[in-house]
């Protein structure tokens, strides 16, 4: 493997945890700019358009919704030049209010099957489709035990109001989507 390949193969993962910390921080300028021109993103039977088209659905999905969070477990990367292939396994965190108003605990174990092209913007999506392997609903713990657990520690947010954004100075800043 040379230098170049494995250089591709760490942007291409910069590229996926980039796409976790957007749909998790509601980042969507960042977002938007992890789709190539003329990309694809197919989710299950939810959606399935542009890139462009994936950005403003999923916004709009998100914006009233509780706290998510996108782990990266596995990821396979093939390379060929400047188009490149991956499988991406996840587990997934939803935390939202079920159909009698209850918080829940959807998480899902699902894969990525992804294309990626590179250009002058570097390493971009070109297709992407998600596989559900598993969905899980649990209730969101209110026993003592779980509040004390996390009393004193700073709570995820989304855009400006997750601490990450007052602590970083070169993690992507919200809205400013950086290579």
């Amino acid at each position: 493997m040379t230098l170049e390949e494995l250089a591709d193969r760490m942007a291409i993962q910069q590229l996926v945890c980039k796409y976790s910390r957007a749909i998790d921080r509601r980042d969507y300028a960042l977002l938007k700019s992890l789709y190539a021109e003329g990309s694809m993103d197919e989710h299950g039977g939810m959606f399935s358009g542009s890139g462009a088209q994936y950005v403003d659905w999923v916004s709009t999905l998100l914006e009233n919704s509780g706290h998510t969070s996108h782990q990266i477990l596995n990821h396979m990367i093939e390379l060929d030049g400047n188009y490149a292939e991956g499988e991406v396994y996840t587990c997934n965190v939803h935390i939202m209010e079920n159909a009698e108003g209850e918080a829940v605990n959807v998480s899902t174990g699902s894969r990525y099957l992804d294309k990626y092209t590179k250009s002058d913007c570097g390493w971009q999506f070109l297709h992407r489709k998600t596989v559900a392997d598993y969905t899980l609903t649990l209730p969101v713990p209110t026993d003592p035990l779980a509040i004390e657990l996390r009393r004193g520690t700073p709570v995820a947010g989304v855009k400006q109001r997750d601490p990450s954004y007052g602590f970083f100075r070169l993690i992507v800043p919200a809205g400013k989507a950086q290579r």
